[in-house]
This record gives C-alpha cells, structure tokens and sequence, in this order.
C-alpha cells in the first residue's frame, strides 16, 4: 500500500511562497499521474493541479494557474507545489493522491494524504 506524505505548509503573508511536498513511500508503480487537490473551511475539496510522472504533463485549475507550478522528482518517488503570490483564497488544507489518469476529477484518484495546512494571512 502506497502511503503519500505532505509536507510544506505553514502561514503565509499575502504575496508571499510555499513551497509544498508529497513523499511517497514506495515507488507508485502502476501510477500515471499524482495530483494536488486542497479543502478551505466549509467548503467541498477541489482540484488544484496534476502532473504525470512520465512526461511531466501538468493541468491546473483556473484559479491558480500562473501562480502555482507542479513538478517531481521520480528518483525521489516527491511531487512539488510550488505556490507564488499566494492570497487569503488559497487558505485551505492541501492534499495529494494518486491516479491512473491525467484527470481533474477526485473521484480517480485514491491513495489520499493527510493534508498540510496553508493559511495565508491578509
């Protein structure tokens, strides 16, 4: 069973970086893609970004593209979100998963971590 750990968050002053991490630990075998997904107060989970592991394809939402980038690192079995010009919007527990697609939607992607917090202050 492949286990994904975040890593990363803190509090923020608007404008400012984060840079997150997502460690698994073992090889995804049998993992096309990992992706970025984040949880504000009383509000459904949404899908930030994805990349594959093979090709480094990536997909973001609307509402952060331009601001935040997604790599990894295969050797280190590490996905990055790396989030610039952060905003009191992005506040939200960020976490990752795994899929068998290049896909926005949560529902195919399992394997969640348990979240890091982001709090990004006005």
């Amino acid at each position: 069973q492949v286990q994904l750990v975040e890593s990363g968050g803190g509090l923020v002053q608007a404008g400012g970086s984060l840079r997150l991490s997502c460690a698994a630990s073992k090889r995804t075998f049998g993992s096309y893609a990992m992706g970025w997904f984040r949880q504000a107060p009383g509000k459904e989970r949404e899908f930030v970004g994805t990349i594959t592991w093979i090709g480094g394809n990536t997909r973001y939402a609307d509402s952060v593209k331009g601001r935040f980038t997604i790599s990894r690192d295969n050797a280190k079995n590490t996905v990055y979100l790396q989030m610039n010009s952060l905003k009191p919007d992005d506040t939200a527990v960020y976490y990752c998963a795994r899929s068998q697609y290049l896909s926005d939607d949560q529902e195919r992607f399992s394997n969640w971590g348990q979240g890091t917090q982001v709090t990004v202050s006005s």
